[in-house]
């Protein structure tokens, strides 16, 4: 009788924020079904990425029952803007495409069940999916994989600063500060904006706006500002830069809120 080998699994877990207490029951049960869990080395500057995820390992798994495969993460040209931009992502992920292609193929045997841990929530702002199917579609290796979900900085952000990501019958819309830069949305009064190193907030300190900001939300450097804009613009400057050269990174989040729209 012909045997057919067992298909290799793997789960996008989200695990939140930062906080390890926000990983929900439905991820640490995926974890726990995880014979493999694949994380990425984005380098010294951010040992602590990896650090926080090797944490929530040891915290909700029994010792010896999993391998852990690390491997660096493909280097991205960060200086390419404008029309370059979107070729530059583009060859970033079809470079961990590659990687994640091999992981599997090597790292994972049939019938076993590999994981990454995704930051906040796959599907808000983050690669693994898309990186997911490209390997599929190049059909040199075969897998199944499922989705957890996970509490995204967006939802910590704004329970941090106890509001709401939208007033009674509007529209919240999310954002990166590239196209904050084009311009603030029309027919929003409430505005996510993430992905925003250059601090794009400042152009808009002229207008009636109030701005609730966060960085490394959920973990102990934890850094919130909130306030009208004019006023709070000057502080999250200052500590953002303090923050981002005590750390060596930075991923904060922000809220822009029209002033004087209907609650």
């Amino acid at each position: 009788m012909r045997q057919t080998r067992g298909v290799r699994e793997i789960h996008v877990i989200g695990i939140g924020a930062g906080d390890p207490d926000q990983l929900t029951l439905q991820a640490v049960k995926a974890m726990r079904s995880t014979d493999v869990f694949f994380i990425l080395d984005k380098g010294e500057a951010k040992a602590d990425l990896t650090r926080l995820r090797r944490d929530m390992l040891d915290a909700h798994l029994p010792e010896g029952g999993y391998r852990v495969v690390t491997a660096r993460d493909p280097e991205r040209d960060r200086s390419a803007g404008g029309s370059a931009y979107s070729p530059a992502v583009g060859d970033w992920r079809s470079a961990r495409a590659d990687l994640y292609e091999e992981l599997i193929a090597r790292e994972l045997g049939d019938g076993e069940t590999g994981a990454f841990l995704v930051w906040g929530d796959p599907s808000l702002y983050d690669s693994t999916l898309g990186i997911l199917e490209e390997v599929l579609e190049r059909g040199n290796v075969s897998f199944g994989y499922d989705v957890v979900p996970g509490i995204s900085s967006v939802s910590a952000l704004v329970a941090r600063h106890r509001t709401g990501l939208n007033r009674v019958g509007g529209a919240v819309q999310i954002t990166t500060g590239r196209r904050l830069a084009e311009g603030f949305p029309e027919g929003v009064d409430d505005v996510v904006v993430m992905l925003d190193a250059h601090q794009t907030f400042r152009e808009y300190v002229g207008q009636d706006l109030d701005i609730y900001w966060g960085a490394y939300i959920g973990t102990p450097d934890e850094i919130l500002v909130s306030g009208p804009l004019h006023e709070a613009a000057p502080r999250i400057e200052r500590v953002r830069a303090e923050a981002r050269e005590r750390k060596g990174w930075i991923m904060d989040t922000y809220v822009l809120r029209r002033g004087g729209a209907e609650g």
